[in-house]
């Protein structure tokens, strides 16, 4: 039981449909859609859903189950801070699961999977990889637990914090007015996220809101100036699923093999991706410094006429 289960079934065949719409009318528009990527999206989807049938719960839910019996109190969820609470904390703790994500190579297995569309549009919003159950992620939400949240509560405010994520993964949508952009995560936020581009790598976290970033320093704007190159750095450019999938666990299993030290192995599964024993690597730090480039101020806004190059393009 997870929040993932969301995009299976029928509420899945309407986040695919809204896809096709968007695909449809992109292509009308000139822009040549990646057909391929949305069938892998579905194909990773429909597996993912497969999966949730055989394979009940995984490591999150037995580990949630077993925090609540060590619970300091039960929220009952029947007052409006309650819920306001909820909310607040599954962004948080959606915030630091999304960062550890990002900068721990043992959930960056699955994760990598939600990143490795070439093309940025709906259909990359429900890739969201198979073996989640499996890395676990989603004990970062245990904190609420703890304190007393249902489970039940605390997986479907998960489920509603992806859900709203859908609609972020298009390049439709300009940037939005300035207090929700501050406030909220946007289009143009996500789009940040997902790039590959030096300057714009491991930043904007958030589910819902953006407020999070912008408190701890992972704040970056889109830039006008700097189309977002979507995809991995190193691209996968194949559309089977299984090397969508697994090429990440390859990867991992080679390193641990070519292992000398407890220190490496275990720096191969908690060092961010790209970490190499032995001097530098590929990670986000070591990839900027070859660049010579820097991030942009975590707290800097775009120009108030900013509209984004991708916009622009099909305008």
């Amino acid at each position: 039981m997870d929040g993932f289960r969301l995009f299976a079934g029928l509420p899945l065949l309407v986040l695919v449909a809204i896809a096709a719409a968007e695909a449809a009318w992109l292509t009308r528009r000139g822009v040549r859609y990646d057909w391929k990527g949305y069938w892998a999206s579905f194909g990773d989807a429909a597996g993912r859903a497969l999966l949730g049938v055989l394979i009940q719960g995984g490591v999150v839910a037995v580990l949630l189950f077993a925090i609540w019996e060590f619970r300091l109190t039960t929220i009952a969820m029947d007052r409006p801070w309650h819920w306001l609470a909820l909310f607040v904390g599954q962004e948080f703790c959606y915030y630091w699961m999304h960062r550890a994500d990002h900068r721990v190579r043992w959930f960056w297995l699955n994760h990598s999977v939600h990143h490795s569309a070439t093309q940025y549009n709906l259909s990359t919003a429900y890739r969201l990889g198979w073996t989640g159950k499996l890395t676990g992620a989603a004990v970062f939400f245990g904190p609420l637990v703890w304190l007393g949240f249902p489970v039940p509560y605390v997986v479907g405010a998960l489920a509603l914090n992806l859900l709203y994520q859908y609609w972020l993964h298009t390049e439709l949508v300009p940037r939005l007015p300035r207090p929700v952009e501050f406030v909220f995560n946007t289009p143009s936020h996500h789009r940040v996220h997902h790039a590959s581009n030096p300057e714009y790598l491991d930043c904007n976290y958030g589910g819902v809101l953006i407020v999070f970033d912008r408190l701890f320093g992972t704040y970056i704007p889109e830039r006008a100036d700097l189309p977002c190159r979507y995809g991995l750095v190193k691209p996968i450019t194949s559309y089977n699923l299984l090397e969508i999938e697994f090429s990440q666990w390859r990867a991992l299993f080679k390193d641990l093999a070519s292992a000398r030290s407890v220190r490496a192995f275990v720096g191969y599964l908690v060092k961010p991706p790209g970490w190499n024993p032995d001097g530098p690597g590929e990670t986000t730090e070591e990839l900027r410094r070859r660049a010579a480039v820097e991030a942009p101020a975590p707290f800097a806004s775009p120009p108030a006429d900013f509209i984004p190059v991708q916009i622009k393009e099909l305008s």
